[in-house]
């Protein structure tokens, strides 16, 4: 049985008062085009996307693709300017500046705590355990009148580990509020994906990213999934031309190169294990934490020394060890196998 909420009542009073503003191209995409003010000289240079025309607001086509790809309706299709806009319009939708608070999961992505210093909202922090897992009961309990929004990483960074589904489904069913789960490592992930939940929670926001299995962060395309309503608050608040027209021909791209896509995917997965593998036999590695993501956390002696001299030897990996439950932890990307192999003659070197 879906769960029942009133979204409506969650939105600010002036959001769900606004009048959005309506572009030139709301009206008319065809025809002479003397509306926008652009130049209809067109771009200096050899074009085949009219860049010299503001793109289409909405974004049809690529949220079809996207659409499909998920097993979802276009109508529970959002896209941005990476998972980071969808965040900040999130904030802007919901949470009242001054007012209202957020609930996040440390160690977990810093940018939620960031945009929400950004739009003055409180955040109340409650810690995963030793293992990196929810912990629903401390969180619901952690709920105030003035919580709006829950955040979950899911699978999480920096940690890499999904979490357990039972636990994000108790906070979905306790909360009635906005419950965030960040997917963007969700094809490297042997658990599916909850967008599949959509229909079962009004509440529920799936974020996914173009960036990490698709191989695309340059683009910057982030994307939301979620109830219409939900969609449709987003969608009137967010630039009226936030996507452009050189990140969505990629992004539409990209679809039609989905074995491509499988391929890396496959490729990363093989050199996740043969990392893992490699790494567990170093004498300086206490631990290499389970993984469903395209990254590694490992603990290892000297953590902060073992990161400078990596770096020194031109191979960057990520410091975590201020992170609760995080101490004397690195975080490594899996890369090509000539990366990681040039990883390890880096790490034999120093160590």
């Amino acid at each position: 049985m879906s769960k029942q909420i009133n979204i409506d009542a969650l939105v600010r009073e002036n959001i769900r008062n606004l009048k959005p503003y309506r572009s030139a191209r709301d009206d008319f995409d065809r025809g002479i085009l003397l509306d926008a003010n652009e130049n209809s000289m067109g771009a200096p240079f050899e074009d085949d996307l009219e860049l010299n025309r503001y793109p289409m607001p909405y974004q049809e086509e690529l949220r079809e693709k996207i659409a499909a790809f998920r097993d979802v309706h276009k109508e529970n299709v959002f896209v941005g300017v990476g998972s980071d806009e969808a965040i900040d319009l999130l904030f802007r939708v919901f949470c009242i500046p001054g007012k209202d608070r957020v609930i996040v999961n440390p160690p977990t992505y810093g940018m939620y705590k960031v945009s929400a210093n950004i739009n003055d909202v409180q955040v109340d922090e409650v810690l995963l355990t030793e293992g990196f897992q929810l912990q629903p009961e401390n969180i619901l309990d952690a709920v105030q009148p003035e919580t709006k929004i829950i955040f979950i990483c899911s699978p999480n960074n920096p940690t890499a580990n999904s979490m357990n589904i039972s636990d994000v489904v108790r906070v979905l069913e306790g909360f009635n509020g906005i419950v965030v789960v960040d997917e963007a490592y969700i094809d490297f992930s042997r658990q599916g994906s909850l967008a599949n939940n959509l229909n079962d929670f009004p509440n529920l926001v799936v974020l996914q990213t173009m960036s990490k299995s698709f191989g695309l962060a340059g683009i910057r395309l982030g994307i939301a999934l979620a109830n219409p309503e939900v969609i449709s608050y987003m969608m009137k608040v967010k630039a009226p031309y936030n996507v452009n027209k050189l990140t969505s021909k990629k992004a539409i791209q990209a679809f039609s190169n989905l074995g491509n896509i499988t391929t890396n995917i496959k490729s990363i997965l093989k050199e996740r294990e043969r990392v893992i593998n490699k790494l567990i036999k170093y004498e300086a590695v206490d631990y290499v934490y389970p993984t469903d993501a395209n990254f590694i956390l490992f603990k290892i002696k000297n953590a902060m020394d073992v990161y400078k001299k990596m770096a020194e030897e031109g191979v960057i990996i990520r410091y975590r060890g201020n992170e609760p439950h995080c101490e004397d932890c690195l975080r490594l990307t899996i890369g090509t196998q000539a990366e990681n192999d040039r990883f390890f003659e880096a790490l034999d070197k120093i160590k």
